[in-house]
């Protein structure tokens, strides 16, 4: 197969993967929106976050009163003997007797201390938190898919290059063998090309394999059929555009387990009032409506009625518990200042590490700047040892390293962007304002 064929295959086959059918291609877009409705991870916070609304209502935090309904009846056959005041007896066999009541009770507890309030509020506040925990969940997600997704990239381009580099060997072992008809190269030259063709079928055969096995995980990922197959966008696009005080700024007011912190001090607080407010009295009223009914067949009343309203009102205060009430004060106010120490140190991490993950992506920048400008130095080296080698002024190992240079180069230019994305990334998740 000639040189000019060779390189047209190359540029359609690559054209069919890079474009694969408009039903094919995969966006990173696309791969966040289906992660968004089916990934494991995000459901099971989002359920999560269900429970926690539902959680918030006045009747759960125990303002609201409770009515009940309640309903008995008992009956009864016994064998009586009955001596009265004025001395006479009676005795049957075989007596029945019952009872019949219902009716519908109120209880409402009217003050507490303010606790049912302060419940009410943490109801309120850990719904906040579940709401913290699904974007966290979300960002952890995403980030996970888009750093699969843009690792599939560099991998294709990987796939290219090593494609490139096979087009080259194969020129090399075609022109080795003419060479060798002709007399004017060894066998040993021959064997050495084909050697080095073989070296560059094993890496595209073992890239290949990591290709599809890293398709495989970003479907499962998405929780969608491993089978499903794609392409990815041909190249990766960094933003160059971060700065330092924007991302320390966005950490501050954004980042979910920061809020996170901050919503379990608020919990504290409340709990801590809660505690407090067993040091004042409970107060409750009661009120009910009951009908009852009873017969006997011995006894002075053969049977008697009863209906109407109760009402009423209490009131407990603990007094005295064996300072159990200034333990749990003790150690509320212990929690609490636990939880302000977590927002402490919770910061000082996010910032330690927002700062370290920026100095790596200002040098992944400059290094992806620094490999673009030493791929387009190696592949000019290479065209110039193609054609030396073409006309036989140059030794095979020279070729072999012109060779290798260009596939490091671009290899180390596609990783070297990638990197630089990864740190975007990173940071963007960080701030709590990577693009969904």
């Amino acid at each position: 197969m000639g040189k000019y064929q060779r390189i047209l295959i190359l540029l359609f086959s690559l054209a069919g993967i890079i474009s694969g059918g408009a039903q094919k291609l995969l966006t990173v877009e696309e791969a966040v929106k289906i992660a968004l409705e089916n990934n494991y991870q995000i459901k099971t916070a989002q359920n999560e976050l269900k429970i926690d609304e539902l959680g918030v209502s006045p009747g759960q935090a125990g303002v609201l009163p409770r009515l009940g309904a309640n309903l008995s009846d008992n009956n009864s056959i016994q064998n009586l003997s009955q001596l009265r005041n004025d001395g006479t007896l009676q005795e049957r066999d075989n007596v029945k007797n019952s009872s019949l009541n219902y009716g519908v009770a109120l209880e409402w507890t009217v003050f507490d201390g303010l606790r049912m309030f302060a419940n009410f509020e943490q109801l309120k506040e850990t719904k906040k938190l579940g709401e913290a925990e699904l974007k966290q969940a979300i960002l952890t997600t995403v980030g996970e898919i888009m750093i699969t997704y843009y690792d599939l990239v560099q991998q294709q381009q990987q796939l290219s290059a090593l494609d490139s580099t096979l087009i080259i060997s194969e020129q090399r072992v075609e022109l080795a063998q003419n060479r060798f008809t002709i007399g004017k190269a060894s066998k040993l030259e021959v064997l050495n090309a084909q050697v080095d063709l073989n070296t560059d079928q094993t890496l595209m055969q073992r890239q290949q394999e990591l290709y599809k096995n890293t398709k495989i995980q970003l479907n499962e990922q998405l929780a969608r059929d491993l089978k499903v197959d794609f392409s990815v966008i041909p190249d990766i696009f960094v933003d160059h555009e971060l700065t330092l005080d924007e991302l320390e700024n966005m950490v501050a007011s954004e980042n979910p387990q920061l809020q996170a912190e901050k919503i379990n001090k608020r919990i504290s607080e409340l709990e801590l009032k809660q505690i407090k407010a067993a040091r004042y009295p409970s107060v409750f009223v009661s009120s009910g409506y009951n009908i009852g009914s009873s017969k006997s067949e011995l006894g002075f009343a053969i049977s008697s009625e009863s209906k109407g309203f109760n009402y009423g009102f209490g009131a407990t205060l603990n007094l005295f518990d064996g300072f159990n009430q200034n333990r749990r004060e003790k150690m509320g106010k212990v929690a609490l200042e636990n939880a302000e120490i977590a927002i402490a140190q919770q910061e000082q991490a996010l910032n330690s590490l927002v700062n370290t993950t920026y100095q790596t992506y200002l040098t992944n920048i400059s290094l992806m700047e620094l490999e673009e400008r030493n791929e387009a130095i190696a592949k000019e080296n290479l065209d110039i040892t193609v054609e030396k080698y073409r006309i036989g002024i140059i030794p095979t190992i020279e070729f072999r390293t012109a060779q290798l240079n260009y596939i490091n180069a671009r290899v180390r230019h596609s990783n070297a962007k990638f990197q630089a994305k990864l740190s975007e990334i990173i940071l963007k998740q960080l701030a709590g304002n990577l693009d969904l």
